[in-house]
């Protein structure tokens, strides 16, 4: 046992609740603040199926979980992301397997702690406590025989035993609490009267060594990246070579910090309090040896920050400052070590809550100016507006953003969070909100090395993007592009918020190939972003296409309800919404065409009503009157049109409509309510009337117009812009 020595009675536990019940159905494991390792027939049994099924349930299906803690519970929902069924062996009695991980849709609240994963071997004492969070239930047990990739577990015959309700939970080591494995079921004895020679109080578990070979085998390595694993002096089984070789990099530089037993003592007891760690008694002198220090630093994840933090304010020497930027600096390449210490994370969240509650639209709005070049983490990258919840799940995602390279610099760069932060507090609305998280920055930056005038630069930025207010949009455009063979009917897509002064903002779009109903509701939350940062909402959507691209039918795609959960059925088709037109400029032969014909004083509206060649509509283009129209409404059957669509566009025609539904010429007075020749500059909005009928609760036609609307005033986005990684 190490000087940090572990709480016997972990801070946190987490359980599966079953539906339609407040009773647990299991108990779970709190891998990192967005996930939970379970038995699959937990999650089964809190379904309401068989226990042993393999089927996998519906992964989009929502699972209740509880935390509770010290006098304490809150909930939250969960959904499968890893699914290991249970296989059955032949002796019936223990199976392969039945594992499950779940993604928490909110991260876990801060005062839960992920569980330190330790490899279990024959003769550790551990304990297992029921999903119902009673601290009472705590069953003592030992670990016996492995076989083949489970334990077995013998209980004494005093106080509780394991038995239904325990399934999934964790093992925790009875000497410092680390987890040694999953409880995964009880052995019942034989039916009948209980023999002197019978069985009892004997379970089994999946060790922690089995767990990580099953996520191993499902290819889960993003799972096992962010399980914590003990160090060397927490579990007598040694670490890996990788966390020896990082803990040993470390050393140096603890050394020219704390290389008097009597100063780093001092220092570690206020560590292991925040960490939550239990010291050797006062009377005790001892220190903890550099190697067990530096080893606890990469295992805690907010370990290293924490001693930074005590560390800061009393060093005296550019020596001594130059050791802790190295330490912070070996320290920021370690993907298990977090940029805050415990006070700093507590005290931003809090800031934040206060932020958020004022204005839940500031910080993603902060957070698109301070972090433009970035991929925005969780929440930031897809919604305009930030709930209280969603906050850690933000903090922890900036946290593991990279703040630029970490080689031989004067002053460490200034980090994203920090960024941020600057951001929040010069737009903050209370002169307290600003006032905390301006101080906090000072903290930070001090504790990190980071130069003054590199934060004044960024406050200066934050302070001229406060005093700015932008334009309102003018629309949302999203450029399509599907997604291959193997994936059909769905698209990539970028997004962009036109200002009227010709600005504009990149939307953050989710990664990989969307469905069209993913399209329509991230085109909303777009177009509600405005409305969000004290404007209009915006009522125009462009969606530019290639030529390929002209027939899918996007004014149908789905919105999504604006109130999410509470009434999911209050989803608008695209075209209803908003003035949705399709651009095409792959198609426009002559660009030039586009402006010319949108100024001139020609007709304003040629009307196909009869079968027509290619070449007698290029003929009609070309001459008087129609050479300088800036409209053309197409009918008839779709060979025909699409052929006709095709000259329009290769000459120019920055107007053209039609009705994708029509079969023939004869469907043309389909259209008739949509006055597809009345004034141009209403013919968008006309067209969303029409399509809220059409489209609606009672659908008044069967017609589905079709309309490009080539908008030379709004250029669309040329080729990609690089910046500078940092």
């Amino acid at each position: 046992m190490g000087w940090f020595r572990r709480r016997t009675e972990p801070r946190s536990r987490v359980a599966l609740i079953r539906e339609g019940s407040a009773k647990a159905a299991g108990a779970a494991a709190l891998l990192s603040p967005k996930r939970v390792l379970t038995c699959a027939h937990v999650v089964n049994d809190a379904l309401g199926r068989e226990p042993l099924s393999a089927d996998e349930p519906d992964r989009k299906h929502p699972l209740a979980v509880a935390f509770h803690g010290a006098g304490t519970t809150a909930h939250g929902t969960a959904r499968l992301s890893v699914w290991l069924p249970p296989q059955q062996r032949a002796s019936k009695v223990v199976w392969d397997g039945d594992l499950a991980v779940l993604e928490l849709d909110e991260p876990a609240p801060d005062w839960t702690r992920p569980v330190v994963w330790r490899e279990m071997t024959e003769g550790l004492g551990v304990r297992a406590w029921h999903g119902g969070g009673e601290t009472i239930t705590y069953a003592d047990t030992v670990v016996g025989l492995e076989d083949d990739g489970c334990c077995y577990l013998d209980g004494e015959l005093t106080g509780a035993a394991i038995g239904p309700g325990y399934s999934g939970g964790p093992l925790w080591v009875r000497s410092d609490s680390t987890v040694a494995g999953l409880v995964v079921a009880q052995v019942l004895p034989a039916e009948g009267a209980l023999g002197s020679q019978d069985t009892v109080r004997r379970g089994w578990a999946v060790p922690w060594q089995t767990v990580r070979k099953e996520l191993e085998r499902a290819d889960a390595g993003d799972v096992l990246t962010e399980c914590r694993i003990a160090a060397p002096a927490d579990a007598g089984t040694g670490g890996s070579q990788e966390a020896s070789v990082s803990a040993g990099l470390l050393i140096p530089a603890l050394r020219a910090l704390l290389d008097d037993p009597a100063r780093r003592a001092g220092h570690c007891r206020g560590l292991a309090a925040d960490i939550g760690c239990v010291p050797p008694p006062e009377t005790d002198p001892s220190a903890p040896s550099v190697d067990e220090l530096a080893a606890l630093l990469l295992t805690e994840e907010r370990a290293l920050a924490t001693l930074a933090e005590s560390l800061a304010p009393t060093l005296r020497d550019g020596a001594g400052r130059q050791a802790l930027n190295d330490l912070l600096a070996l320290g920021r390449v370690e993907p298990g070590v977090r940029l805050l210490s415990v006070g700093e994370h507590r005290q931003l969240l809090a800031a934040l809550r206060t932020v958020t509650v004022a204005d839940p639209a500031l910080i993603p709005r902060a957070a698109r100016e301070a972090l433009r070049f970035m991929a925005l983490p969780g929440p930031l990258g897809c919604a305009g507006r930030l709930a209280e919840a969603e906050l850690e799940g933000v903090v922890l995602g900036l946290e593991d953003c990279p703040d630029g390279p970490v080689g031989d610099l004067v002053a460490p760069p200034v980090p994203a969070l920090l960024k941020l932060a600057a951001f929040v507090a010069a737009a903050a609305s209370g002169t307290e909100a600003r006032r905390t998280l301006h101080l906090w920055c000072d903290r930070v930056a001090e504790r990190l090395g980071i130069s003054r005038a590199a934060l004044a630069e960024r406050r200066a930025d934050a302070a001229a993007w406060a005093s700015h207010r932008p334009p309102p949009a003018a629309r949302v455009v999203t450029r399509l592009s599907e997604a291959g063979p193997d994936a059909p009917d769905r698209y990539h897509c970028e997004t962009w918020l036109f200002h009227r002064d010709g600005t504009r903002a990149t939307v953050p779009t989710p990664k990989g190939a969307l469905t069209p109903d993913d399209i329509g509701r991230l085109i909303r939350e777009a177009a509600d972003r405005c409305r969000a940062e004290g404007g209009e909402p915006a009522t125009q959507v462009d969606v530019v296409v290639g030529r390929d691209g002209l027939q899918i039918p996007v004014e149908a795609w789905r919105t999504g309800s604006e109130f999410g959960d509470l009434f999911p059925d209050l989803s608008l088709a695209l075209g209803a919404r908003y003035q949705v037109a399709l651009r095409c400029p792959d198609a426009t032969r002559r660009p030039g065409e586009v402006r010319r014909r949108w100024s001139a004083p020609g007709p304003s509206a040629l009307v196909v009503t009869k079968p027509a060649t290619a070449l007698e509509l290029y003929e009609q283009l070309l001459d008087t009157p129609y050479k300088d129209t800036a409209r053309v409404v197409l009918h008839g059957p779709p060979e025909q049109r699409e052929e006709l669509l095709a000259i329009c566009l290769a000459m120019g025609v920055p107007v053209v409509l039609w009705d994708r539904a029509a079969g023939s010429i004869e469907d043309a007075g389909r259209l008739d309510d949509l006055d597809p020749t009345g004034p141009l500059h209403k013919l968008p909005q006309r067209l969303q009337e029409f399509r809220a009928a059409a489209l609606g609760s009672k659908k008044s036609s069967a017609a589905r117009p079709v309309l490009v609307w080539d908008d030379c005033e709004l250029p669309l986005p040329g080729p990609l812009e690089l910046a500078d990684p940092a």
